[in-house]
C-alpha cells in the first residue's frame, strides 16, 4: 500500500494511506506511525464523526479500528505489491469519545503465517479506553505482481 507522509498540522510526520479513499477522504483521514511503543494509529474527533448523542459514532470507531488493524498487522510488510482484506472483526464499546478527543489505537500481532495475521488492539480517547477490537487479515498480492 502506498503511504504518504503528512507535512503540516497536528499530524505532521505521521503517515496516511491515500489509496484508501474511504478511510482517507470520507471517514478520516486516519493517521499512523511507529513510535518507541510500536505502531499507533490516530485521528482527532471532528463534528463529522459524531452521532446524535454527542459521541463518536460506533461505525466511525469500527472503521478506525479496521484501519488500525492494518497499521498494526502490516507492520514491516507494507509494499506496493501486497494488500489485505479483513476476514473477521470483533469489537466491544467501552466509552464514547467526544468532539475534540484525540483517538488512538495500539495493539499487537497475536500470530499467523504467510497469508493470515491475527491482531488485537485497544482504541483510546485522550488515553481512556473507548473500544477493544480484534481481527484477522488475509494477505494478498495485487493482480499482475
Amino acid at each position: 500500500m502506498n503511504t504518504t507522509t503528512v507535512t503540516d498540522g497536528e499530524f505532521a510526520g505521521w503517515h496516511v494511506w491515500t489509496d484508501e479513499p474511504f478511510e482517507y477522504e470520507t471517514a478520516g483521514p486516519f493517521y499512523m506511525r511507529r513510535d518507541d511503543q510500536g505502531p499507533v494509529a490516530a485521528f482527532r474527533a471532528e463534528h463529522k464523526h459524531m452521532n446524535a448523542g454527542g459521541v463518536v459514532h460506533g461505525g466511525c470507531l469500527m472503521t478506525f479500528a479496521d484501519f488500525a488493524l492494518f497499521a498494526i498487522g502490516h507492520e514491516g510488510d507494507v509494499s506496493e505489491d501486497n494488500y489485505g482484506v479483513t476476514v473477521a472483526f470483533t469489537s466491544e464499546f467501552i466509552a464514547g469519545p467526544v468532539l475534540g478527543d484525540l483517538i488512538e489505537a495500539r495493539g499487537e500481532i497475536l500470530g499467523g503465517g504467510r497469508s493470515i495475521v491475527f491482531v488485537r488492539g485497544l482504541v483510546t480517547a485522550n488515553g481512556t479506553p473507548a473500544m477493544n477490537f480484534s481481527g484477522t487479515i488475509k494477505r494478498l498480492r495485487r493482480p499482475g505482481t
